[in-house]
């Protein structure tokens, strides 16, 4: 997983490529280094610890990474990566980039090379010495190898042949002594993009890495390889043929991933909830329909279900969650949540009647790509909904609904996860009307209920101050409790993650009426509880399970509307959002969650958008 930045072109390499791995900062790293070709040679520079650490080692080493300070390098091809340890712990050597024992090849690699030890094995029986402990730089030393023995000083040749003994996955980039005039990249289910530029091209994992200097893109597809030249790229399979890809233009605001006034890229982002809800939905719901273009389910695909599967990771798990409540409700189709990473190893259930919802913001969430393609291999039907357009998920899913959230740069998620939800209540509603278990009226009265829903979420952050006070006042606590019953618990779940996830806080989630099973011995006095509230018909239940707390010395912070005030009474303090249907309550709901954890963090000190041991796009198993 993290970052790949590479550049070639007329402009100073080294600002640009010191600038695309900042841009790509909130996929989580522990290291992070940069190669470029210097006087005939292959200069590597890395560094554990944060991009500032790199930078301070660039300049002792003589280097600009500023271009508009006068200081010309003469370096105008290079390579940079941000790395997150899955195989050697964090240090320099193991850091990217790695070079090859005789410095003619330099190698960046996201991903899990799984067969590198019988790899190493082999070039160790070769004369081969390693560095690092690292399967990256078992790739570099596998090039070289091929490169100087079978294939006749031929790079290309010699990255093929590499390529087809490697197994696992892979998003790399290389550089090579003898070919100061391009990078070869390649790419096997991990993400990769080329930015064309004018006599300059882009190498990246990630579209914001480049977006700042050219918005059209050629992405990737798994088993191809890419020679990228100043001034042309070329797209092969892996075998050699040539493929013709046409560049798709992004349309993201370039300053979109930048802070804005904010302190945090957390906090931004949660005020650009409303936005990115309303042109998650606006464009869909038209002259009283839900357009859902090219839609692929029909009535009889929806009724001759046995279930519909849902699977995704982390929070977009969540989102499911509260998509297994609401389709059920509505569909009266049995749904099963899956943690993608179980899914395909459980053997599943499923066949060419069943429906899989995949759901992931980046598109290229590994655990989640795999459990489609495993889904589709048995014949599922595939639906996902992805925030990243081009993305692996996407393009190969038989359906795909995209999430307007935009870049989302904070490792926590807050607006891609309301733009989850958002995309499952039009899934949710559309699927009931074909079948005819939703009204025209009730139809009609979800469509003018969710597009309310940014306004809603409006209101509840005019008030953050309220969540601000009462986390001042709380954040030194060592455990905290939330609890919901129905669509409330699932909302308890994503609230309870998103306080482990930046304020490393221990929490746990429980439906309301699992306390007395055993949880419950763990409240004692001033134990901090937060309840959510929305779900009117088990209000009275709820209300008692908050008594058995409060019994035995717990504070309660209650998530309600201003309409149930007998559950209000029965909180220590309540934040009331705005009243809205309860099927869709965990839309607003998720709000003040969030900003809960963001305040009790902020008070904590915590690092918010980059907690410790976290990356943003996990893209291995």
């Amino acid at each position: 997983m993290c970052g790949i930045v590479g550049y070639i072109g007329n402009r100073e390499a080294l600002p640009i490529i010191v600038e695309g791995l900042k841009k790509l900062e909130y996929r989580g790293y522990d290291s992070a280094g940069v190669t470029f070709l210097r006087d005939e040679k292959i200069q590597v520079i890395k560094k554990k610890g944060r991009i500032k650490n790199l930078k301070e080692q660039i300049k002792s080493q003589g280097y600009s990474i500023h271009p508009e300070a006068g200081t010309a390098d003469g370096i105008h091809i290079g390579m940079g990566h941000t790395r997150w340890a899955t195989h050697g712990e964090p240090s320099d050597e193991n850091s990217h980039p790695h070079l090859s024992q005789d410095n003619h090849i330099c190698v960046v690699h996201n991903g899990i090379i799984e067969n590198y030890t019988e790899l190493r094995a082999f070039l160790i029986s070769k004369g081969y010495t390693f560095q690092s402990q690292t399967d990256t730089e078992v790739v570099a030393q596998l090039i070289e190898y091929h490169y100087l023995t079978d294939c006749n000083n031929d790079i290309f040749s010699a990255i093929q042949t590499a390529l087809l003994e490697l197994e696992g996955s892979y998003a790399l980039v290389v550089l090579c002594i003898e070919h100061p005039d391009f990078l070869i990249a390649a790419r096997k289910d991990n993400p990769l993009i080329i930015g064309l530029g004018e006599d300059e091209q882009f190498v990246a994992s990630d579209i914001p890495a480049v977006i700042e200097h050219t918005r059209n893109v050629l992405i990737i597809e798994d088993n191809e390889i890419v020679l990228v030249r100043k001034d042309v790229v070329n797209v092969f399979t892996i075998h050699g043929q040539i493929v013709a890809r046409e560049p798709i233009r992004i349309d993201w605001d370039a300053e979109a991933a930048e802070k804005g006034g904010f302190e945090h890229f957390m906090m931004k982002e949660m005020f650009e909830e409303p936005k990115a809800v309303r042109a998650t939905v606006a464009p869909r719901i038209r002259n009283n329909k839900i357009m859902l273009e090219h839609f692929p389910l029909t009535k009889e695909d929806i009724l001759t279900a046995e279930r519909i599967h849902i699977v995704a990771c982390g929070t977009a798990y969540h989102a499911g969650c509260v998509g297994k409540g609401v389709i059920e409700k509505l569909c009266r189709v049995p749904v099963e949540v899956d943690v993608a990473s179980e899914f395909r190893y459980k053997d599943p259930i499923i066949d060419d009647r069943s429906i899989v919802i995949i759901i992931s913001q980046s598109g290229e969430t590994l655990d989640t790509l795999a459990a489609m393609r495993e889904a589709k291999k048995r014949g599922a039907k595939t639906l996902s909904i992805v925030n990243v357009i081009g993305s692996s998920i996407a393009r190969e899913a038989d359906y795909v609904l995209y999430t307007a959230a935009g870049p989302e740069i904070s490792v926590a998620s807050t607006k891609a996860y309301v733009t989850q939800l958002a995309c499952i209540y039009l899934i949710a509603f559309e699927m009931a009307y074909i079948v005819g278990r939703l009204s025209e009226k009730d139809y009609l009265r979800y469509q003018s209920e969710l597009l309310r829903v940014p306004e809603h979420i409006e209101s509840t952050l005019a008030k953050q101050s309220e969540i601000q006070r009462f986390a001042a006042s709380h954040f030194n606590a060592k455990s905290i409790f939330f609890i919901g019953r129905g669509l409330d618990y699932y909302l308890s779940m994503e609230a309870s993650l998103k306080l482990k996830e930046i304020s490393y806080i221990h929490s746990e989630a429980y439906p309301g009426g699992e306390l007395k099973h055993g949880t419950i011995a763990l409240i004692e006095k001033g134990t901090l509880v937060v309840c959510s509230l929305t779900q009117e018909v088990l209000l009275e239940k709820m209300i008692s399970n908050i008594a058995e707390v409060k019994a035995r010395g717990a504070v309660v912070l209650g998530i309600t509307n201003e309409a149930h005030t007998k559950a209000a009474q029965a909180c220590d303090e309540t934040f009331f959002i705005p009243q809205i249907d309860p099927l869709l309550a965990p839309l607003v709901a998720v709000t003040p969650c969030q900003l809960f954890a963001y305040y009790m963090a902020v008070n904590k000190g915590c690092d918010v958008d980059k907690p410790r041991n976290l990356a943003k796009s996990v893209t291995v198993e």
